[in-house]
């Protein structure tokens, strides 16, 4: 089987077409990616400090400002289609939630309660979240992706990696800047961009951003438009300091406000009780659920202040406020029927403080840094069920709180001027306050307008939790000469434990059968532990051919232990034999290994060969992962592994890119053409016959054209160009036997075990899309 997948590898690099604007670039600054450009090296900062790429001991992809809009990337997930081992998707019935894994590791569901596996910082403001974090992409500097466990440099501990979406600084002169695009299914999006200096120290500025498409489907029962966009944005700066100045003062303001319709699932099966059949297009549904209506505001203050104390040392502070709240409605079995019927509501806020101390001299460079982070989320749903009992309804509303903080320090001491080492920890203590509500209810809720009446009240739950861990980071690189490194490093990542926030009480098994459950029973069955992740990496980078040839080859290997496994199903509260609720358990039911490669390569194939700028480059990046389950033990006591996997985790990612620039009147034109591979990728530790997304290729392509003054631009896009059908999500609730096969019935149905009507409902990723775009810059 690796002999398959090393050929479509080849044949991906061989034959794919994308230019170098489109391929991931590791860049700075506008005028320090020229820079580098003219040295032959690529600036980063990846460890707080100015340095070549080849000189980081670390595995890092990065997008320019400049890559993101010749590619027509429209917001973050768009750069998991190059980035190996990465996978950035809406998360289900959303259209603003984010669901993020890195090299295995990641976090599906979105209730509080869960940690994030992967990290996502706007504006290095660490995101507690993944409610509203599908970033759109507008007047960003640049997108950075980490991977492996992060912590010894800044704001979170993260086990799988990190995002870090960077906006654009304020220039030093006047700018207005416009942008529009217009494409199928009526996508019309403007964005204005304007900053002026007031003196030489004081900056100010703000972009405005509307951001529109219509539905890919319909809904056919309410009328609504379905994977629509209706989308206002905004941010603002002040600036004070910078240009030489030994102080830097940024203050920073967003918000965001969306009130798309609720997406809404395609069925995969036709319902068990009323038979309605499948429909034709993917991206219809008749789901009648429609409170409330989808409604998504988030918004956000940050402080960063960076300050050149001696000519050694130098102090940064990141202080930030957000707060986001979402109604949402799912309608899981996607059907007019009331079975499964969800309106939700997330609420969410933070306050977090970073302190740094920066060291450079000579030989000796790192950082010291402080963390804290106060954060609260409430998840509050309805289940309604009255297919199972007219007006049922199992509400669940759970508040987590956490109080966490952390110190850390990362330092580099060259040897030689060959070989240098790496050192660095993190002592992180985590508080955990959770409380858990379970109800059963005729009626909807008082938060969705309801007067419902309390049958029952299943769980009233108070817990706490502390868990502390050092987590150590070490590297050593090697530099023959100054355009290869090799390094080798070791880290460890560790994420929270905590309370299930949809854990059902009285579900808690009787250990010492007293015929009571107490509360250390019903702690234990409700809490999970900490995860942990060992890493270890080993590392090439190099610029070949007189610096045409850049190449980066990444080897890991990761133990996974305590995993956490968060799960629901159908539960008899009664003892009726009919599920008249569900139950969450989340368990460390699992260890599993990840091993693997990442590759990443820009070529220029030929230069300046029909004026000054022109260009022919290919890039190719592969991901290849082997990871496995070593440990599962099921509801049961069964070592399942063997017929488990790793969740949105392909074996296989891998893209192709060749593009040409030329001189075209007063300016350039730069046309790209990409294509990007992923195996196939299971949605749940279960495989699904259902959901499981086959190994599928998309192809993207571009031409843009740019003036020679940067004041105008011209594009035209196309996204998924083949119109590829696949699935991104899911939802499933049938009976699988300890294998992962569907139970069935006399009649050959599979089993629900919520509901009547089964629900086995997908979504899918965006289907093909064209679009022009013009930018005009004073």
């Amino acid at each position: 089987m690796k002999s398959i997948y090393l050929v479509r590898v080849a044949l991906l690099a061989g034959v794919a077409f994308a230019a170098l604007p489109a391929t991931p670039v590791m860049a700075q600054q506008a005028d320090e990616a020229t820079a580098a450009e003219d040295s032959g090296d690529i600036v980063v900062t990846a460890r707080r400090r100015e340095e070549s790429l080849l000189d980081v001991p670390i595995a890092i992809t990065a997008y320019s400002a400049e890559a993101l809009a010749q590619s027509g990337a429209i917001d973050i997930t768009a750069i998991s289609d190059t980035t190996p081992n990465v996978t950035l998707e809406n998360s289900r019935a959303t259209n603003s939630t984010l669901s993020a894994f890195i090299r295995g590791v990641g976090q599906q569901d979105p209730v509080g309660g869960f940690e994030a596996g992967v990290g996502i910082y706007l504006d290095d403001v660490y995101l507690n979240r993944p409610q509203a974090s599908v970033l759109d992409i507008y007047e960003v500097e640049r997108i950075e992706v980490l991977r492996g466990p992060q912590g010894t440099l800044y704001g979170r501990n993260t086990i799988g990696g990190a995002v870090k979406y960077v906006t654009k600084r304020l220039p030093n002169e006047f700018e207005l800047k416009l942008r529009g695009t217009y494409g199928n299914y009526n996508q019309a999006d403007g964005i204005i961009t304007v900053s002026t200096p007031i003196g030489d120290m004081f900056r100010v500025g703000g972009s405005l951003a509307r951001l529109s498409r219509g539905g890919f489907g319909d809904n056919l029962t309410t009328g609504l438009e379905n994977y629509n966009k209706d989308v206002w944005a905004g941010r603002g700066s002040i600036e004070f300091g910078g240009n030489g100045a030994p102080v830097f003062i940024r203050l920073t303001g967003d918000y965001t406000h969306d009130k798309s319709s609720q997406r809404g699932g395609h069925r995969l099966i036709p319902s068990l009780l009323t038979g309605s059949p499948i429909l034709s297009n993917v991206f219809d549904t008749r789901g009648a659920l429609n409170n409330p209506k989808q409604d998504v505001e988030a918004y956000g203050l940050a402080m960063n202040i960076s300050a050149e104390l001696t000519d050694t040392l130098k102090f940064g502070r990141i202080s930030a406020w957000r707060k986001d709240t979402t109604y949402v409605h799912i309608d899981f079995d996607s059907l007019t029927a009331v079975d499964v019927d969800v309106p939700g509501l997330y609420k969410n806020e933070q306050i977090s403080q970073e302190f740094q101390l920066l060291y450079e001299s000579d030989r000796l460079n790192g950082l010291v840094g402080f963390y804290y982070l106060d954060a609260s989320a409430l998840t509050s749903f309805d289940v309604l069920l009255s297919t199972t009992v007219p007006g049922l309804n199992a509400y669940t509303s759970g508040k987590v709180k956490t109080d966490t903080w952390s110190v850390f320090g990362d330092f580099t001491y060259d040897l030689t001027d060959q070989f240098a080492i790496s050192v660095g920890g993190r002592y992180t203590v985590d508080r955990r306050n959770s409380t858990i509500l379970r109800q059963t209810k005729l009626g909807t809720s008082a938060e969705f307008g309801g007067a419902p009446i309390i049958l029952a009240t299943t769980s009233n739950f108070r817990g706490n939790a502390t868990f502390k861990e050092f987590t150590p980071r070490a590297s050593i690189s090697f530099k023959p000469n100054r355009d290869h490194t090799i390094y080798a490093s070791y880290s460890k990542g560790f994420k929270g434990g905590g309370f299930d926030p949809r854990g059902l009480s009285s579900a808690a098994p009787d250990t010492n059968r007293d015929g009571v459950r107490s509360y250390q029973e019903i702690y234990d069955f409700l809490s999970f532990d900490p995860e942990k992740v060992t890493t270890y990496e080993l590392g090439w980078k190099a610029a070949l051919l007189d610096r045409r040839l850049r190449v980066a080859l990444t080897g890991f290997y990761s133990d996974y232990q305590n995993v956490q496994i968060p799960g629901s199903a159908g539960f008899d509260s009664n003892g009726d034999g009919v599920n008249d609720t569900f139950i969450g358990v989340t368990t460390n039911a699992a260890k599993a290994r990840m091993k693997g490669v990442e590759f990443e390569s820009t070529a220029t194939l030929a230069r300046d060969f029909a004026g000054q700028g022109s260009a022919v480059t290919l890039g190719a990046t592969m991901g290849y992962i082997d990871a496995k389950f070593r440990r599962y033990i099921d509801n049961f006591g069964n070592d399942v592994s063997s017929v488990r996997a790793i969740q949105n985790t392909p074996k296989l990612t891998a893209s192709g890119t060749l593009g040409a620039s030329f001189v075209a009147g007063p300016g350039l034109i730069t046309a790209t053409t990409t294509l990007s591979h992923r195996s196939l990728t299971h949605q749940f530790e279960v495989p699904s016959v259902y959901l499981d997304q086959k190994a599928y290729s998309l192809w993207d392509a571009s031409i843009v054209w740019k003036s020679d003054n940067d004041r105008w631009t011209f594009g035209l896009h196309g996204k998924n160009l083949a119109n590829k059908r696949y699935i991104s999500s899911g939802y499933q609730f049938l009976a699988v036997a300890a294998d992962g096969t569907i139970v069935r019935n006399a009649l050959g149905n599979p089993v629900p075990t919520l509901g009547k009507e089964g629900v086995v409902t997908a979504f899918y990723g965006n289907p093909r899309q064209v679009f022009v775009s013009a930018g005009l810059k004073f």
